[in-house]
């Protein structure tokens, strides 16, 4: 009986004994995720550096996504619907504006004398209206038939402009005359494309003439008549023959303004043209009023055939001057001293008939 006790106290000793083993390994094979807090238990001190530490958690904690190599650059910012959001340069290269240059190489002006500038030149955009760029990050600059892309995406296409009619005007063996009175001959001008005619006359002013209209002139009605332009200023016209047609067939309008305060210095009358209607009208020989004072400038030689003829000394009494060969325009007589008239009148009579002999033959 005693023996029997004996036995079975052992075997309740030993199931309570083996009962909490049991328990401690099903905790262990239950135990839960590690914490994300990195720091390491006092009473069990950690061997890994933190920074594997930090990592590590995440790795457990993103265990449902999708793993994500180290080598792979992070796909571009996403923004709504799946669209990517431009980070780039938003602001466009500008380039500064050029000098607009004439036939000779010089800055144009503007009909009131201002200096004329090329329009500045941007940078193209791309398909998505972003600044365009070419393989070695430099801007790509528009061109003339190329002008890229607005901010929306849109093709720019050039605009076709029609290039300005030039009225050219062609002046041959051109008279100036002023009251009846010739001022200036021989004038011979090739204008490409007519703007403003100049005439300064001593005493009147400078006359700027144009066939269109301009701020401050006046319109004087079929002055541009076939080879002739004639004006009036104040009560003297002005006038200018050409042997080719100024203009057109049919007459036209001219529009006249007159400045009293440019002068050039000169006391003959003097013609010009140019593209501005401001002073000094830029044409050959003109300067600016204040440049003029105290200038000393001798006039051209008028041509030989408009040259006035000096009258000759009267001869002393009983005496008179042989009637001597013909001349032609532009020629110089020859000196006839001075006679007997008796002498003089043979050989004017000498000189008749060796005339009609010549006509006769």
């Amino acid at each position: 009986m005693t023996h029997a006790r004996t036995v079975s106290l052992c075997g309740l000793v030993g199931f309570i004994l083996a009962f909490p083993v049991g328990r401690i390994t099903a905790q262990e094979t239950q135990q839960p995720a590690p914490s994300t807090d990195s720091r390491p238990s006092d009473s069990q001190p950690s061997s890994q550096p933190a920074d594997q530490q930090t990592i590590a958690p995440a790795a457990t904690t993103s265990a449902s996504k999708p793993a994500q190599s180290a080598g792979v650059a992070p796909s571009p910012v996403k923004g709504k619907k799946g669209q990517e959001v431009y980070t780039g340069p938003t602001t466009l290269v500008v380039l500064a504006p050029t000098p607009m240059l004439d036939e000779e190489g010089k800055q144009r002006q503007d009909p009131d004398g201002k200096l004329m500038w090329n329009p500045p030149v941007k940078q193209q955009r791309d398909k998505k209206g972003h600044p365009l760029f070419d393989l070695n990050s430099q801007p790509v600059m528009q061109t003339k038939d190329n002008l890229g892309y607005d901010e929306n995406g849109k093709k720019i296409h050039p605009v076709k402009e029609k290039p300005p009619k030039l009225v050219s005007v062609s002046i041959s063996r051109g008279i100036l005359t002023v009251d009846g009175l010739t001022g200036k001959a021989a004038l011979n001008y090739e204008i490409k494309d007519l703007k403003y005619i100049y005439f300064y006359v001593p005493g009147i002013g400078t006359t700027v003439v144009s066939n269109d209209p301009f701020p401050g002139a006046v319109e004087q009605k079929h002055a541009f008549d076939d080879k002739t332009l004639t004006i009036t200023v104040g009560e003297h016209v002005i006038q200018l023959s050409s042997d080719n047609r100024l203009l057109g067939k049919v007459p036209e309008s001219a529009f006249v303004l007159v400045d009293k305060y440019f002068v050039v210095p000169t006391k003959f009358p003097v013609m010009g043209y140019g593209p501005i209607r401001v002073t000094p009208y830029a044409w050959p020989g003109s300067k600016v009023n204040e440049d003029l004072k105290g200038a000393v400038v001798e006039a051209p030689p008028l041509p030989a055939d408009l040259r006035p003829t000096l009258l000759l000394q009267s001869c002393p009494p009983g005496q008179m001057r042989p009637t001597g060969p013909p001349v032609l325009p532009g020629q110089t007589a020859a000196p006839q001293p001075c006679m007997p008239i008796a002498t003089a009148e043979r050989a004017n009579q000498a000189a008749s008939r060796t005339a009609n002999t010549q006509t006769r033959n």
